[in-house]
């Protein structure tokens, strides 16, 4: 295990859900944590912790200059960041069809490029100290991508997925280590309308995806399984890994949604593999 004590730890979106749940927790276990939010008063009073151990940081994270600021600002109160948590996300569900460029865009520009921004700019400090870790949470919608209406939102996920496994290898010779965190659902407020987005112009047609779109705001909501604050111990846990997961999975739900989609590609890929592999060239070339 390495050694956790007074590690700084810099959380985007951590206002409300799991960002919150988690900086409260890593306040109470003696680390000290930087932490960011679109209001920086709404933050700390959420929080309300004393600045000795937590600065909350209001950032804009589709603004680089922004995240450089807070990052120097970081490390001029703490001295140095030891855990980055790229947290901050909505989500969007709405048909392709609906969904104008403006909105798609929009979805990509906080969830995948503002988490790049924080990676881009924390980088520099934790190759030179030769430690750190990243975490970057997406979604088991960036895993499994069979959600109708959440074709944008997953696809933002799925490249928080791609883009953390080739982070991982980039950065592990400066001794850092990077995580892809996949939540299935959990009670927090991401299905409330301040966190799920849906489409100014709906077409009617699509009635299986409002029916998903209904289901989430109304019955999923408030009725998650899974409890904010047990998968801040989990995090907390897993930064504690000499070698951590580069997957981690959290909740039963991404756990069965996660066997479901890998059967699903055995199957797929079983069923035309005769078909599939016979692409070679009929002349093998030697060297």
């Amino acid at each position: 295990m390495k050694a956790m004590n007074n590690q700084i730890w810099y959380i985007t979106g951590a206002s409300k859900g799991l960002g919150l749940a988690l900086t409260k927790k890593l306040l109470k276990e003696g680390h000290k944590v930087a932490a960011t939010s679109r209001n920086k008063q709404e933050l700390a009073t959420a929080v309300g912790a004393d600045e000795s151990i937590f600065l909350p940081l209001a950032v804009h994270l589709t603004d680089e200059n922004s995240v450089q600021q807070s990052i120097s600002e970081t490390i001029a109160h703490f001295g140095r960041i030891d855990v980055v948590v790229n947290n901050a996300g909505y989500g969007l569900v709405g048909a392709l069809e609906e969904l104008t460029d403006v909105e798609a865009r929009e979805n990509f520009d906080i969830n995948v490029f503002g988490s790049l921004n924080v990676i881009r700019q924390s980088l520099p400090y934790m190759r030179k100290q030769q430690s750190g870790h990243i975490f970057n949470i997406a979604s088991i919608g960036g895993f499994a991508g069979g959600f109708p209406g959440f074709g944008i939102y997953c696809a933002t996920k799925f490249a928080v997925h791609g883009f953390t496994e080739s982070l991982a290898h980039e950065i592990k010779d400066f001794g850092l280590s990077a995580t892809v965190v996949m939540p299935g659902y959990f009670r927090t407020n991401f299905l409330s309308d301040t966190s799920l987005n849906v489409p100014k112009n709906e077409i009617s047609d699509y009635k299986t995806v409002r029916a998903a779109q209904n289901a989430h705001t109304n019955d999923y909501n408030g009725n998650q399984a899974g409890d904010p604050d047990k998968a801040a111990e989990v995090l907390i846990e897993v930064a504690q890994m000499e070698q951590p997961p580069i997957h981690l999975f959290l909740g039963q739900d991404a756990y069965d949604l996660a066997e479901t989609k890998m059967s699903i590609v055995k199957t797929d890929m079983h069923a035309v593999k005769d078909l599939a592999t016979a692409t070679a060239l009929s002349t093998k070339l030697n060297f």
